[in-house]
C-alpha cells in the first residue's frame, strides 16, 4: 500500500456507489474506513431489527466495495479494539494507514455533522466534507427557496423539484393539469382488491451472523428479530423496487390511506429503509415509476402520489431539518409533557387499532404513514404526550427513521410542536377517521361511536377534549373552523360529559 493515502470514511447511511466522497478517488491510494460503533447503535435504544439492518447492510456494501476494486479497513461492533465511536475509530484509522487527508460525505444529522467539522483540528490534516449529492435539492436550493417566505409549504416547494427533475411534466406544465393528485388517493379499506405478497430475503451467512450478534448485544431493546426479512444488498433491494412497481404501485395511489388488520405493507413500496441508506437512488425510482405511467401500467394518480412522496415530502423535510436548525427538538407549542403509555414499547391495549400499528411496528420496524401520523401519532397529541418522547420512540422504533427525516415528521407534522411551520393545522381526529380508512373498529372492544361510557372508543372523547383544552390557539384556524362549529353545537351537558370521560381516561394513564 502506497503511503500517505486518502481516508475516506463511509457511514452507515451513505451505502451508495455514487457517494460524493468516492468522485475523483483513486482506489490505489484511497483507505475507506466503515465503523460499526456503540454511539451510533445505544445513543438511543433502537429497535433490534433497525439495527440488524444497518449492520447486515454495511456489511454487505463494504464487500461490494471491495469487489469494485475499493480496500475496505471494516471495524465491527464487537471488535475488542473498538472505541465505540466514530471520532475515535477515524482517530485509530488516521494511525494505521497516516493518510494526507481525510474526504467524507457530509452527514445526515446536526449531531453527526458536529463531530465531521472537528475532525481537521484534531488530527491536523485536512478534511473535505463534501455536499451529499444524492438528494436533488441542495440545502443552498432549499435556503433560497425559503427565503422571505412566510409559509414554508411542502406543496409549493414540491412543484420546484418537479421542474427541476422534469418528473411528470409536460413543457412547463403538469401532467394532466394539476400537481397534485391527493384528492384521489383516500379510497377506504378495501373489501376486494388482495393486497400483493411483500417480498421476503432469507438472510444469508453474513446476515445470520448480524442477527446473533444483536440478539445478544442488544436484547433490552424493543422489538423482534423474528423472521427478519428485509433486503440488505442493493440487488435485492432494487427486486423489491421492481416488484413495487408492478404490483404496488397500480393500486398505490388509491389505497395509500387504507389500513387493513394483520396487513403490514398493503401496496406501498417499503422502499425507504433502502432509499434513507443509500442502497437505491430515490430519482432513479421516481423514473421507474414515471415509465409505469407512460406504458399504461400505472394511474396518475398513484405515480404522482408515489413521486411526491419523494422529491417533495422527502427532500421537503430534510432541507427544513437543516433549515431550522439542531433547537428544533425542543419546540414544544402545545406545552405538551405527558409520558407515552407503556404499551408504545409491548404493542398491549384494548384499541385494536393501535394494537395493529404498534404490533407490526414491534414485529417489523415498520408501519405506514397514516398509521403513524393518524393512529399512534394522533393518539400521543391528543394525550399530551411530550414531544421529545414522542420523537425518540419513533427514531428508536422505524427501521427508515434518521434524525434529519423522522424529527420534522414529528415535531412538525405528527406533533404540532413547532407552531405550524409544517402543518397548517394539527392532525388530530376522533375515531371516525380510523373507522372510515380500516376494518380496526369492528374488531375493537370500543365502540367508535360512543363519546362517554365503559366501551367508548378513546380517541373520541379525547380529540373533543384537545379541541376545548386548545380552543384559544385554533378557533381561529380556518381548517379546523369546520371542527369548532361541531363542537359548539353540542348541548353544554354533553360538552362536560365527554370532558369528564377524557378527563378520567387521562387519570388512568399516569
Amino acid at each position: 500500500m502506497p503511503k500517505a493515502p486518502t481516508l475516506i470514511p463511509i457511514l452507515g447511511d451513505q451505502l451508495s456507489m455514487n457517494l460524493s466522497s468516492l468522485e475523483g478517488a483513486d482506489p490505489k491510494r484511497t483507505v475507506l474506513l466503515m465503523m460499526e460503533v456503540e454511539d451510533e447503535t445505544g445513543y438511543v435504544r433502537h429497535h433490534k431489527a433497525k439495527i440488524a439492518y444497518i449492520l447486515s447492510a454495511m456489511r454487505h456494501h463494504a464487500e461490494a466495495l471491495r469487489k469494485a476494486g475499493w480496500r475496505v479497513d471494516y471495524v465491527k461492533l464487537d471488535d475488542p479494539d473498538s472505541t465505540g465511536s466514530f471520532t475515535g475509530e477515524v482517530a485509530r484509522a488516521v494511525g494505521r494507514h497516516d493518510p494526507t487527508r481525510i474526504v467524507v460525505t457530509q452527514a445526515g444529522e446536526w449531531r453527526v455533522a458536529a463531530m465531521l467539522e472537528a475532525w481537521e483540528t484534531m488530527f491536523g490534516i485536512p478534511v473535505d466534507i463534501r455536499p451529499d449529492t444524492r438528494f436533488i435539492a441542495s440545502q443552498a436550493e432549499f435556503e433560497d427557496w425559503a427565503k422571505d417566505r412566510k409559509e414554508l409549504r411542502m406543496e409549493f416547494f414540491y412543484r420546484l423539484m418537479r421542474r427541476k427533475t422534469g418528473l411528470l411534466m409536460k413543457d412547463d406544465k403538469p401532467e394532466g393539469g394539476k400537481w397534485n393528485y391527493d384528492a384521489d388517493n383516500r379510497k377506504p379499506a378495501p373489501k376486494k382488491d388482495v393486497p400483493p405478497e411483500p417480498l421476503k430475503f432469507a438472510p444469508d451467512t453474513i446476515t445470520r451472523e448480524v442477527l446473533t450478534l444483536v440478539a445478544g448485544r442488544f436484547d433490552n431493546h424493543p422489538g423482534s428479530l423474528d423472521g427478519f426479512a428485509y433486503a440488505v444488498t442493493a440487488e435485492e433491494a432494487q427486486k423489491q423496487a421492481e416488484a413495487f412497481m408492478a404490483h404496488g404501485l397500480p393500486k398505490f395511489g388509491d389505497y395509500q390511506d387504507a389500513m387493513l388488520t394483520g396487513q403490514h405493507q398493503l401496496w406501498h413500496s417499503v422502499l425507504s429503509p433502502y432509499i434513507n441508506s443509500g442502497l437505491l437512488d430515490p430519482l432513479e425510482l421516481c423514473r421507474m415509476a414515471e415509465g409505469e405511467y407512460e406504458d399504461g401500467n400505472a394511474s396518475l394518480n398513484s405515480v404522482e402520489g408515489y413521486i411526491r412522496q419523494i422529491i417533495g415530502w422527502r427532500e421537503y423535510v430534510r432541507g427544513l431539518y437543516w433549515h431550522v436548525g439542531p433547537d428544533y427538538v425542543e419546540r414544544n407549542f402545545l406545552r405538551a409533557h405527558r409520558k407515552l403509555p407503556g404499551f408504545y414499547w409491548t404493542g398491549e391495549t384494548d384499541m385494536h387499532c393501535m394494537a395493529q400499528a404498534l404490533g407490526q411496528t414491534l414485529d417489523t420496524a415498520h408501519a405506514h404513514h397514516i398509521q403513524r401520523l393518524m393512529v399512534t401519532g394522533n393518539y400521543a397529541i391528543l394525550i399530551g404526550a411530550d414531544p421529545v418522547e414522542v420523537h425518540r420512540w419513533y427514531l428508536e422504533i422505524y427501521i427508515d427513521a434518521y434524525e434529519w427525516v423522522e424529527l420534522p415528521n414529528v415535531v412538525g407534522m405528527s406533533q404540532f410542536a413547532d407552531g405550524g411551520i409544517i402543518a397548517s393545522k394539527p392532525y388530530v381526529s376522533s375515531g371516525a377517521y380510523i373507522n372510515r380508512m380500516s376494518d380496526y373498529c369492528g374488531s375493537c372492544r370500543y365502540d367508535v361511536k360512543q363519546r362517554v361510557g365503559e366501551d367508548a372508543c378513546p380517541f373520541n372523547a379525547l380529540y373533543w377534549d384537545f379541541l376545548a383544552r386548545h380552543e384559544e390557539r385554533f378557533e381561529g384556524n380556518v381548517r379546523m373552523a369546520m371542527a369548532y362549529r361541531n363542537w359548539n353545537r353540542m348541548a353544554e351537558a354533553d360538552r362536560k360529559a365527554v370532558r369528564a370521560q377524557a378527563a378520567r381516561y387521562l387519570e388512568g394513564l399516569e
